[in-house]
């Protein structure tokens, strides 16, 4: 997610124009580095096709399912969320009548208990955000799995479901194609975009630093050869290292700041111009804030 700061933000608008085959197969509608659009993935097999992300609002749902239906070619469709914030999940209402929604249950857990605080701030964000959501109906999906991982055989293509526990979110889930090597990794890993902390005391304070870096170092060690983000340009494995990097030392720093005696606000004055300086050429500098306080509140 990402909480546009500069004036006049785009819409954010998925635009299945740009849809893309990275592999025989498995294609991706770029985000087009727009805020609020996600990275999102089709994968198609034999007897079904599985859509990874929906976009936010009913309209941008309504876009990619139209997308899935024309790569799926008359196969079932799927759906599955890399996690429940809204521009990744909030256009579900349009695939339900047709399409199998498929959730870990801490996602859908997640849903019931933050979606329509989620839906109400992101409808503040501006007009474009308010549009979007205009008319979204929060639905449940049709099937949860409990446990670390699900297995999906589209037919002659196995896609693999793996939640890790509290990291981003209570409910992250990546979806990995084992015989491809690919990787969707939703906001667990951002390709040049400082990673999202949505530390927002007391209304929600779900986040793990310290799994959300395992978790990376865990899909590191799958070996992706393909790495799609949730936001962000499609590369490689370089992406997860360099933004567990990221976290790591960014711990470390208020870690000592912290023992020095240093309180939030200071640590924020201390570290976040010189983390901007280190990281040149990345995206929404304005989650450095978010994550110094949440590695602050860790004392």
């Amino acid at each position: 997610m990402s909480d546009p700061a500069e004036s006049g933000p785009p819409n954010p608008t998925v635009d299945a124009a740009n849809l893309r085959e990275i592999a025989p197969g498995v294609f991706v509608i770029p985000d087009r580095r727009v805020p609020l659009v996600p990275n999102i993935g089709i994968i198609v097999g034999r007897d079904a096709a599985l859509v990874v992300d929906c976009g936010m609002g009913p309209a941008n749902g309504a876009t990619v399912l139209e997308a899935a239906r024309r790569v799926a070619g008359g196969r079932q469709l799927l759906l599955t969320i890399t996690h429940f914030h809204p521009e990744h999940g909030f256009g579900a209402q349009a695939f339900r009548p047709e399409a199998a929604i498929i959730y870990n249950r801490a996602q859908r857990d997640d849903l019931r208990a933050k979606g329509q605080p989620y839906l109400d701030m992101f409808r503040g964000f501006h007009a474009g955000t308010a549009a979007a959501l205009d008319g979204t109906v929060l639905v449940d999906p049709h099937a949860v799995y409990d446990g670390a991982s699900a297995e999906i055989d589209l037919g002659g293509r196995r896609v693999e479901l793996r939640t890790f526990g509290r990291a981003h979110t209570n409910g992250d889930q990546i979806i990995w194609l084992p015989e491809e090597r690919i990787l969707f990794t939703g906001d667990l890993a951002e390709e040049r975009i400082f990673p999202i902390f949505p530390w927002f005391p007391p209304e929600d304070m779900d986040i793990d630093g310290a799994n959300w870096a395992a978790v990376l170092q865990a899909c590191a060690d799958l070996n992706p050869a393909t790495v799609v983000p949730g936001h962000g340009d499609v590369g490689g494995a370089e992406i997860l290292a360099a933004v567990r990097g990221y976290m790591l030392a960014l711990a470390a720093s208020v870690a000592k700041l912290r023992r020095d005696g240093q309180d939030a606000d200071a640590i924020v004055a201390a570290l976040e111009p010189g983390v901007r300086a280190q990281y040149p050429g990345w995206e929404s500098p304005e989650w450095i804030g978010f994550a110094i306080r949440y590695y602050a509140s860790l004392g």
